[in-house]
C-alpha cells in the first residue's frame, strides 16, 4: 500500500519504520527535514517537503504528533491533497472532541478517519508490541487493521470517532493510580527500613502485580527517570481527561489528585522525568 506517514517522534520513527519493513510504499514527513532524512537513510521511501506532497498519493495516511492543535494542522494540511477513499488513521493522543471535528471534515471528502491513540510507550513502538485503541467506522478500520498491525500486538475497534480516545483516557487514569500506589509503596517499605528488592519478590507475583512493578520499581528505588513517558505528556493526557470528566460527569478524584502531584514533580524540575517520578516528590524533605 502507498502510506504516508507524519511525525517521526520517539514513537513515529520506529513506528513508521515497520510499515517499511512490512513492504509498505512509505513518504515521510517531519517538521524538521534532518529527522525524516536519518529515517529514510535508515529505511528506505522517500521523505515530502510538505504535508500536503506526502499525502498526494497515499491511500493511507498515518500520524503522530503532539496534541490537538497539532492534528487539526496536520490534518487540516493533508485532506485537500487525499484521494476519496484513502484512510487517515491519527495515532496522537489527543481529545474525543477533536477526533469526531475531523472525522466529519474528512467524510465531507470522501476521506475515513480512524482516531488510534497508542498504549506501550518508546519501548513498545520499538518492538512493535504495541496496543492501539480505535474510533471510527468498521469499513475503515478494516483497511487500516492490517497495516497497523506492523507495529501492534492488539487492536480493537472501540466504537464510533472518539472512542479510540475516550478508551486512551481509562487506560491513563488505571496507570496514574498504579504508579501512585507503586510509589508510595516503595517509600513506605524505605521508611520502614525494609529492603525494595526483597519486597518486589515477596509482592510481585500476588495481587499487587503490574506492568509498573515489573519494569519500573527497580528505577523508582534508584531514583532514575531519564527515561520513558514523560510528565509533561501524562499532564497533557490528564488534561483531556479531566475536561472529558466534566462534560460526561465522570468522578475522577484519585486521577485530579495524581494530576497534581505531577505538577509538583514538573516544579520540581521534573518535566522531561519519566512518570515514575511521582516518587521523587515522597523523598522531598518536606513531603
Amino acid at each position: 500500500m502507498r502510506v504516508a506517514f507524519a511525525g517521526l517522534g520517539v514513537m513515529g520513527f520506529p513506528m513508521a519504520g515497520h510499515l517499511a519493513r512490512a513492504g509498505h510504499e512509505m513518504t515521510v514527513f517531519n517538521r524538521s527535514p534532518e529527522k525524516a532524512e536519518r529515517w529514510v537513510e535508515a529505511y528506505g521511501g522517500q521523505s515530502a517537503p510538505t504535508i500536503a506532497e506526502a499525502a498526494k498519493d497515499a491511500e493511507m495516511f498515518l500520524l503522530c504528533v503532539g496534541a490537538d492543535k497539532d492534528v487539526r494542522e496536520v490534518v487540516g494540511e493533508a485532506l485537500p491533497a487525499l484521494r476519496k477513499g484513502a484512510v487517515i488513521v491519527d495515532h496522537t493522543t489527543a481529545s474525543a472532541e477533536v477526533a469526531r471535528e475531523l472525522a466529519a471534515e474528512a467524510d465531507k471528502r470522501g476521506v475515513a478517519f480512524v482516531d488510534a491513540p497508542v498504549s506501550g510507550g518508546q519501548a513498545g513502538a520499538e518492538a512493535g508490541q504495541l496496543t492501539i485503541m480505535c474510533g471510527g467506522e468498521a469499513a475503515a478500520f478494516a483497511t487500516a487493521r492490517p497495516v497497523i498491525s506492523a507495529y501492534a500486538k492488539a487492536i480493537r475497534l472501540m466504537g464510533g470517532p472518539g472512542s479510540g480516545q475516550l478508551t486512551k483516557m481509562v487506560n491513563q487514569i488505571c496507570i496514574a493510580g498504579v504508579v501512585q500506589g507503586l510509589a508510595e509503596g516503595l517509600h513506605f517499605a524505605r521508611r520502614a527500613g525494609l529492603d525494595p528488592a526483597g519486597v518486589y519478590e515477596a509482592i510481585s507475583k500476588g495481587a499487587a502485580q503490574s506492568w509498573q512493578m515489573d519494569n519500573r520499581w527497580k528505577t523508582m528505588s534508584e531514583g532514575r527517570f531519564d527515561f520513558g513517558f514523560a510528565v509533561d505528556w501524562m499532564r497533557k493526557d490528564l488534561g483531556l481527561l479531566l475536561d472529558e470528566s466534566e462534560r460526561n460527569g465522570a468522578r475522577l478524584d484519585m486521577t485530579r489528585m495524581v494530576d497534581g502531584f505531577y505538577a509538583e514533580v514538573q516544579a520540581m524540575g521534573g518535566h522531561r522525568w519519566d512518570t515514575s517520578s511521582l516518587v521523587a516528590r515522597l523523598e522531598t524533605p518536606d513531603k
